[in-house]
């Protein structure tokens, strides 16, 4: 009963190595990549979905124990303007647009060579400004997009 346990796990732990190995040779080489984008790359869309929740979550909860416990200061000032004003934004279109185009938008930043060093928060800009301009193919987009601050909508 023991080796048969042992054996389960050496073999579970064989295959994880294995899937790494061939998730990774799709990446060049050369190129340094974020344990971010390793991470990201192995998660499935449903997972994927959960983690960018949870991601703008706790971004929300972060900004609002920093503003109860330090008010209206320097440090909340720049965690609102790098970090929260863009989740607050992409929760305002999630009232009508579907977390899965997000990450859509989020892989089609990730699937760049140039881009797998980049910080997570910078794939959810990507995906927010390409989310919201319009057109319909992804050079559209492009050609459509203005590049301006990101601001939450106003109620």
């Amino acid at each position: 009963m023991k080796y048969h346990l042992k054996m389960n796990k050496i073999t579970f732990g064989l295959i994880i190595v294995f899937g790494l190995q061939i998730g990774f040779t799709q990446i060049p080489m050369d190129k340094n990549i974020s344990p971010i984008v390793a991470y990201w790359r192995t998660l499935t869309p449903e997972e994927k979905e959960v983690y960018l929740f949870s991601y703008l979550t706790q971004v929300y909860d972060t900004y609002t124990g920093l503003k109860n416990e330090l008010g209206h200061n320097e440090l909340t000032t720049w965690y609102y303007n790098n970090r929260a004003e863009l989740v607050f934004g992409i929760f305002d279109k999630l009232e009508d647009t579907d977390i899965i185009e997000f990450v859509g938008w989020v892989d089609e930043y990730y699937r760049h060579d140039e881009f797998l060093d980049r910080p997570f928060y910078e794939a959810l800009s990507f995906a927010f400004r390409f989310q919201q301009a319009s057109g319909e193919t992804i050079w559209e987009k492009y050609e459509n997009l203005q590049f301006g601050k990101i601001h939450p909508q106003k109620e």
